[in-house]
């Protein structure tokens, strides 16, 4: 009997162990750290961070101790966190820049990051499994209570960025962030300054979704960034790499600082001396600053540079610039240049002296654009892969300009996103990803969806059901589990409706545009079956979150409202009043529909700039720049008749091909119906369609209308029974007529007529073939129009 009592008491010991060998953050528990003061500010500003989350979550607080049971430290500091590392583990840390290691070992769990960087993200990784939201601030999710939380004896995550400058970029600020900075969170009598606290709540941000690098705000009715005492000291403190966009180089903000500072006219050509003078003094007051250097000179603001009038005079006073300050580089930072961060953006007409031969030194990151409207209009050849200093992005999904500005909701598609990011990714633009938030708000999900790409490129699963998991992951994180999978079917609906037509070209109308058609409202191009349709959509997604709303807790309803409510009931109410407008111009609906819309925008606007007890005055903007889409609609009886389509025979999404030859088509939720698919280069996609009995037949082809990928054309072939197979192209050049159309719609459309061969035989089927010629083909519809 003895010897089973031993082995019981052998047994309950080592049951003991393991569960002790765990390490738990438990309720009102003080947690000690061990974490010295010669780390870096950022590591100790991630600290305080995380304190303050741990505090929130668990009631208990995080002290520094000598005697700890959490460690911290960054490689090569010799702490007591660095020491329990086995050397794969420090050798995989060496490799990558802000990767970090979290491990679990004898009730004991370190955190060691390669750089301060990666020891501060670390830390917050810590705060990310406590449930906290990185918009805890930023949209009021508050955090919730836990009891305990485990981590088991032997957890290990190691983890490192693929993108290696990824951030955002404060842009078109006038209505939202400018306003409420300096009116509402940080009164300053000093007319649209954004300030260090401001900045710090931005930053903050910032380190929570794992970011690293910031564009400020740039234009005249802010403040610059660097003329207001704080924010360089604030930018250290968080870490942050402070970059400018194409139009400011050497961390100069030409547009409001040249006025103050300069000298005569912003002019290389002609006004060398003081041009340099000017960015030279901004280089030398950041020499202990982490910056990313813009190179290379536009306007004063974003127009061509002064002073030199054609292509080959550009030509020659860029490759003069870039020579001055490489030099200045080399003289004021580092004699080693290479080691100084630098990009050049080859931007609208610097782009044309780019494609001249313009020599950029090979460490220089090039960064590339899209079109503004989501879509990337160059990605990197070979030749520029293989340069040392690689090659970047940078994006929109707020935009001011031609054809029509998009600055009030954050409707780009989270497919449009990730596909046209994944692609510049693997066509090598994996050094700098800059994201223009715009205000930031309402763009939240976008936002993180992008960085969280930047971070980990394949976290997400190359596929509709990995978007669709990402999506639901975030609407748990904020809601629950229980409300996720309504929420995204709402959210699904939201953006398909949106990349039919933004809520913000809902008027038919353009700007900045000298054609007077465009600037008044006017009928779209739907009869009046495809408007009522469209507002029933929107009113069932709408009537979901106001049914809802009446679930969600006390404590998640300012979140609920900025994040789900506010975004889908504005773009429901603006479909309802332009649609409702378009109808009762032509007699088929009542006036007071559309004005109620009007007004309903107005209240949900008020009640946002009126959360958390004014939190958010000043933040949200319903009528930015007052363009006409955003006016109570005038009482006008249209002379013309109701707008009508051409009815297709047959409508086939891209998803619903037969079969299929070369590599498998993907869909990831894009397209008018949510059926679009990535079709790769020399694949082909058959789709089988009852016989045709005529002796030719119709088809349009749309797809999404993305630019070249390589060379200058975008094609794909079509057959009908695998004869007579026509090669169609639908790049667009520049900002040209069909560019704007496509922009507008998201759509790319070609019509071609198909010979039928043997019309009179009794086979019951014809099998329609596209086949991508080019990489980025995107084929969301193809409809039989006419026999």
């Amino acid at each position: 009997m003895k010897k089973y009592w031993i082995a019981f008491i052998v047994i309950m010991l080592a049951m003991h162990d393991n569960v002790s060998a765990d390490f738990i953050f438990s309720k009102g528990r003080i947690l000690k750290v061990s974490l010295s003061n010669e780390e870096e500010q950022v590591v100790h500003t991630a600290f305080g961070m995380f304190s303050h989350d741990y505090h929130a979550v668990f009631g208990g607080y995080a002290i520094l101790s000598a005697s700890s049971k959490l460690l911290i430290g960054t490689l090569g500091k010799g702490s007591e966190a660095e020491k329990l590392l086995d050397q794969k583990a420090l050798q995989d840390l060496r490799l990558h820049p802000e990767a970090y290691v979290i491990k679990v070992q004898n009730d004991q769990i370190c955190i060691v990051g390669s750089d301060k960087r990666g020891t501060a993200y670390g830390i917050l990784e810590l705060s990310r499994r406590m449930g906290v939201s990185p918009w805890e601030w930023w949209a009021d999710a508050k955090i919730s209570k836990m009891d305990s939380l485990v981590f088991k004896n032997g957890f290990k995550l190691f983890e490192y960025p693929s993108v290696k400058l990824r951030g955002i970029f404060i842009n078109d600020e006038d209505w939202g962030l400018t306003p409420w900075s300096y009116l509402t969170h940080e009164p300053s009598k000093i007319k649209g300054q954004i300030g260090p606290k401001t900045h710090a709540r931005i930053f903050e941000l910032l380190l929570r979704l794992r970011a690293n690098t910031f564009w400020p705000a740039m234009h005249e009715v802010s403040v610059a960034f660097y003329l207001t005492p704080g924010n360089k000291e604030i930018a250290d403190k968080y870490g942050i790499v402070v970059g400018a966009s194409h139009c400011e180089p050497m961390m100069r903000n030409a547009n409001a600082e040249w006025k103050l500072e300069g000298t005569g006219n912003y002019d290389y050509v002609h006004n060398r001396p003081a041009i340099l003078k000017f960015w030279e003094e901004r280089v030398k007051q950041l020499k202990n600053s982490d910056n990313l250097y813009t190179l290379g000179i536009r306007g004063v603001h974003d127009g061509k540079m002064q002073g030199a009038n054609t292509l080959q005079e550009q030509y020659d006073a860029l490759t003069n610039v870039l020579k001055d300050q490489r030099e200045m580089i080399r003289k004021n930072l580092n004699s080693d240049v290479e080691k100084i961060p630098q990009v050049f953006i080859p931007y609208k007409e610097v782009l044309d002296v780019y494609n001249m031969g313009l020599e950029v030194p090979d460490d220089v990151t090039l960064m590339w654009c899209d079109d503004n409207y989501g879509y990337i209009r160059h990605l990197p050849d070979s030749a520029e892969r293989a340069r040392k200093g690689g090659n970047g992005v940078y994006y929109h999904v707020s935009y001011w300009g031609r054809p029509h500005d998009y600055l009030w909701l954050s409707t780009n598609h989270p497919a449009q996103i990730y596909t046209q990011m994944k692609m510049a990714y693997n066509k090598g633009a994996k050094d700098i990803w800059i994201l223009n938030v715009g205000d930031i708000k309402p763009g939240e999900y976008l936002t993180e969806l992008f960085l969280d790409m930047a971070w980990n490129i394949n976290a997400i699963t190359d596929n509709k059901d990995g978007l669709d998991k990402h999506l639901l992951n975030w609407l748990a994180r904020e809601f629950g589990q229980k409300k996720a999978a309504d929420l995204a079917d709402v959210m699904h609906e939201y953006y398909r409706l949106a990349y039919i037509r933004k809520p913000e070209f809902m008027g038919n109308t353009r700007t900045e545009e000298q054609d007077p058609k465009y600037k008044t409202v006017s009928d779209l191009p739907w009869d009046e079956q495809e408007i009522k349709s469209r507002i029933s959509a929107y009113d069932k997604i709408s009537e979901k979150v106001i049914s809802l709303s009446k679930e969600i807790g006390a404590t998640k309803q300012d979140a609920w409202y900025q994040l789900i409510e506010y975004p889908v009931r504005g773009a429901t109410e603006m479909n309802r009043k332009m649609l409702y407008a378009q109808l009762a111009r032509h007699g088929k609906a009542s006036w007071e529909q559309s004005d109620k819309a009007f007004d309903t925008i107005e209240t949900l606007t008020s009640k946002y700039n009126n959360l958390g007890g004014g939190k958010w005055k000043n933040m949200m903007e319903d009528q930015p720049r007052k363009q006409p889409v955003f006016m109570k609609l005038p009482h006008t009886t249209s002379t013309a008749p109701m707008p009508v389509s051409q009815k297709a025979l047959v409508t086939l999404n891209g998803n619903q091909f037969s079969k299929f030859e070369g590599k498998v088509p993907v869909g990831h939720g894009l397209g008018y119906e949510g059926g679009a698919i990535s079709l790769a280069k020399n694949s082909s996609v058959f789709y089988a369609v009852k016989k045709i009995k005529t002796d030719s037949v119709s088809i349009e082809v749309a797809l999404a209308p993305n630019h070249p990928v390589e060379g200058k054309l975008i094609r794909f072939a079509i057959s009908l029974n695998r004869k007579d197979l026509q090669v169609v192209d639908y790049h667009t050049v520049d900002r040209n007529e069909e560019w704007k159309r496509n922009v507008l719609t998201n759509r790319a459309s070609r019509t071609v007529r198909l010979k039928v061969a043997n019309a009179s035989s009794t086979v019951a089927e014809d099998e329609i073939q596209i086949k991508a010629l080019d990489e980025g083909v995107i084929l969301d519809q193809i409809k039989i129009l006419a026999f």
